[in-house]
């Protein structure tokens, strides 16, 4: 039987959002030359989101990228001769940019290694950093995230699920224990 506890309500989601914006503002002493990528699926949102909120807070608009980085995983099937981009939407140039990748749940780094080898592929950004909604640990790759929303430690047994408005009709953040 599975059992489900939510994480973060809308208002929660909302609250994580407006601080990691603070914190990127913060941390790259405003909003100049920065880029933010979301990695399909949820990370995009997030993404628009964050771009949306430094819009209000610096009066700047932000660019925001959409990043699929299904084929540059590396737990996929070996068969594969040469890594294919799905798609890759990117308004400007990230050659000397501070580029932020945005994803919902960082766990064990794959996904974000697998987006930085597609950033490298494209250009030479200035400055890669990581958003993430939700922190799950279990980090099998010697990546962290330069902000958080919200850590979770977590065990390899449960499974944390974001929903979005924009992609599932709601906004929560949800822990299934097994």
């Amino acid at each position: 039987m599975k059992r489900q506890i939510q994480l973060l309500d809308e208002k929660a989601i909302n609250r994580a959002i407006t601080r990691i914006a603070h914190e990127i503002i913060e941390k790259n002493k405003g909003a100049k030359d920065i880029i933010l990528v979301g990695i399909k699926s949820r990370g995009v949102p997030l993404a628009d989101r964050l771009a949306e909120k430094i819009k209000i807070i610096e009066g700047r608009k932000i660019p925001v990228g959409v990043l699929d980085i299904t084929l540059y995983r590396d737990d996929l099937t070996e068969e594969r001769i040469e890594p294919i981009i799905h798609s890759l939407y990117i308004e400007t140039n990230i050659n000397y940019k501070i580029v932020i990748l945005v994803d919902d749940v960082l766990y064990t780094g794959r996904t974000t290694r697998a987006a930085l080898d597609a950033l490298m592929d494209m250009g030479r950004p200035k400055i890669i950093q990581l958003a993430v909604l939700i922190d799950r640990g279990h980090r099998e790759l010697p990546i962290r995230a330069d902000y958080v929303g919200k850590n979770v430690p977590t065990s390899r047994k449960e499974i944390v699920k974001v929903y979005l408005e924009e992609t599932d009709g709601n906004d929560s953040v949800i822990i299934e224990k097994i």
